[in-house]
């Protein structure tokens, strides 16, 4: 039965917004007292946050498919939907996000660090907050925004300060149990250590902690064994021990041949070339081993390696060694640059930017992208017609009909709003106002005005007309 993963692609699904109300106030003697449409509540975000406590990714191996909840819509009365609540997934320190690419999204260090994967959709505004001046009783409301869909990677990459690596069953796993409290699964044959296994040591006044990686064989770069589900979780480690074996029952090898193929398998994944390295020769209890230990130690020593002879079983050698994994990390932390103060980066947007881009395709299509549009799009409730003439100049104030008008489109011409796999496609007519015409004073209901002169009428109409780059919500930041 699996109990440790470290690698599992993850299906986020933020919460959509909840719609706007359109709704219209009504008492005895006044049944027509306004728009008083509530808005829709925001979904709920999908969040990733570094939990001491959890050490593995098996939650999410077995349920990969997460939600956070949906904004509830907006009601009469001016009441506002409620919130979706926001989805928080506990992940261990050490853990990557990537896209399905392999780009990295965030790199999770530290207790209680947290990353947003999924973000969750604008409730749609009620017709109150649609209502102005110009519109007095808007006939419509916003829609709510869907959540976003994310599929992620995440991979642990255990955080220690000391890795021991070297071949299965060189001793690893007895070395850590025996330097720190940990108790790891010991036995007498290969692959006995089949996660990696995190230890606490305490040497004078440093604390470390030393991970037990599980064995390396010749191709473990390349995918052979267990070396490439693990090489990961020596990417953080500061300071590398190779463990060798001076008491191999197997006649082609050696300490020496162990070593230079550990290495080369090191190099082969890269990255891992400037840790500093300790050599431990394990093992020393057996006469056999002691011997063997004493006839490379001079060829180890020549190629700039210290060397320690141990035996955890014997418990010889390991003050030495913790001593000097101690002095090694301790120069380690003392180099690393100190953490600088968090710093806000301020991107203004250029002059010249639209916001939204205008591309005719291959099939002479117009294609408009951008997240205003895309949005507004989303917002829009296409039964209404009301609504639809409402986008159509919220298109037209931000400058598309320009744009399209720039790109060479001509009336009748396809445009398509949004992805190809999730657009709106209609056939464009430029209008000076787009809607205007047709859908006349749009947002205003004749029976809450007073009787007008037809002159008064006409000076109204004409003062619309001449309000110009007026904006149609004074509040609303879409």
């Amino acid at each position: 039965m699996t109990t440790f993963v470290d690698r599992v692609e993850l299906h986020v699904a933020a919460g959509s917004g909840g719609h706007g109300c359109a709704s219209v106030h009504r008492e005895k003697f006044k049944p027509l007292g306004g728009p008083d449409g509530g808005n829709g509540g925001r979904g709920g975000d999908v969040i990733l946050v570094v939990d001491q406590s959890v050490t593995t990714l098996l939650d999410y191996h077995h349920s990969p498919h997460r939600k956070a909840t949906n904004g509830k819509p907006g009601e009469g009365g001016n009441r506002s939907g409620k919130d979706g609540q926001d989805l928080v997934l506990p992940v261990p320190d050490g853990t990557v996000v990537t896209d399905r690419a392999g780009n990295v999204l965030a790199d999770m260090v530290g207790n209680g660090t947290t990353y947003v994967a999924a973000e969750g959709g604008r409730g749609g505004l009620g017709n109150a907050a649609l209502s102005s001046a110009r519109r007095k009783a808007p006939g419509f409301a916003l829609l709510g925004v869907p959540g976003d869909l994310q599929d992620i990677v995440l991979e642990l990459k255990t955080v220690a300060d000391v890795a021991l690596v070297g071949y299965p069953s060189a001793g690893k796993s007895s070395l850590i149990s025996v330097l720190s409290a940990a108790k790891p699964k010991i036995a007498d044959y290969p692959f006995t250590t089949l996660v990696p296994n995190l230890g606490v040591v305490t040497a004078g006044s440093t604390v470390y902690t030393i991970a037990d990686v599980p064995g390396l064989i010749p191709g473990a770069s390349q995918g052979k064994g267990l070396g490439l589900e693990f090489l990961r979780h020596v990417e953080r480690c500061e300071v590398l021990v190779h463990v060798l074996d001076t008491a191999t029952l197997e006649s082609e090898r050696d300490p020496i041949s162990d070593l230079d193929i550990i290495e080369e398998e090191l190099r082969e994944y890269g990255g891992l070339g400037n840790r500093p390295r300790l050599i431990v020769l394990n093992k020393i209890d057996v006469p056999d081993g002691k011997d063997l230990a004493e006839m490379v130690r001079p060829d180890l020593e020549a190629r700039g390696y210290r060397v320690f002879e141990v035996s955890a079983v014997a418990h010889t050698g390991l003050k030495e060694l913790s001593f000097a994994l101690a002095e090694l990390v301790g120069q380690a932390r003392a180099a690393k640059p100190k953490e600088e103060a968090t710093r806000i980066v301020i991107r203004p947007k250029a002059v010249d930017d639209a916001g939204f881009t205008v591309v005719q395709e291959e099939d002479g299509l117009y294609r408009v992208r951008g997240e205003k549009p895309e949005r507004w799009v989303r917002q829009t409730d296409f039964n209404n017609d009301e609504a639809v003439g409402y986008l159509a100049d919220r298109l037209n104030r931000l400058g598309v009909e320009d744009k399209l008008m720039k790109a060479g489109a001509r009336s009748g011409d396809g445009v398509a709003i949004g992805p190809e796999e999730n657009a709106v496609v209609f056939d464009w007519e430029p209008t000076v106002m787009a809607g205007a015409e047709m859908l006349g004073r749009r947002g205003e209901d004749h029976r809450l005005d007073e009787p007008r002169p037809a002159a008064q009428r006409r000076r109204d109409k004409q003062a619309e007309r001449d309000e110009a780059d007026q904006e149609f919500d004074d509040f609303n930041p879409f």
